[in-house]
């Protein structure tokens, strides 16, 4: 068994979808639009061999987030392959004005990773 995708709820569709696709390499599927309901998303691939996915859904009413640390999503991780991958697209990142919540370094459980926040303040942990 393996985790097929995760999904995470937007009002911007697209300004997300850019995010991944232009900081992260992700490729996105057609959008999707629902013929029973108001609902929209995207697949998102993290790897040109069918890797693993997120969904990217849309509702008209959404609800504000609960917080950072409420019972739920807490963060993505994304790998990209090294330390210096990690430093260097942590400083890219931040040049685009990217919040960044912690700056590269070696964490207690042994990864190397920094965490950001997405356009909509989804936590993302960049990894080696």
């Amino acid at each position: 068994m393996r985790i097929e995708h995760v999904a995470i709820w937007t009002r911007d569709l697209d300004r997300l979808r850019d995010f991944y696709i232009a900081y992260f390499g992700a490729t996105a599927n057609e959008l999707y639009k629902s013929c029973r309901r108001p609902f929209e998303s995207y697949f998102l691939t993290f790897a040109a061999d069918g890797g693993a996915r997120l969904e990217l859904m849309k509702l008209p009413q959404l609800l504000e987030p609960a917080g950072p640390e409420a019972v739920g999503y807490a963060h993505i991780a994304i790998a990209v392959g090294s330390r210096a991958g990690v430093d260097a697209l942590t400083a890219k990142l931040r040049d685009a004005g990217c919040p960044i919540l912690s700056e590269p370094r070696l964490t207690g459980d042994g990864y190397y990773e920094s965490t950001i926040g997405d356009p909509d303040g989804n936590t993302v942990e960049i990894t080696a």
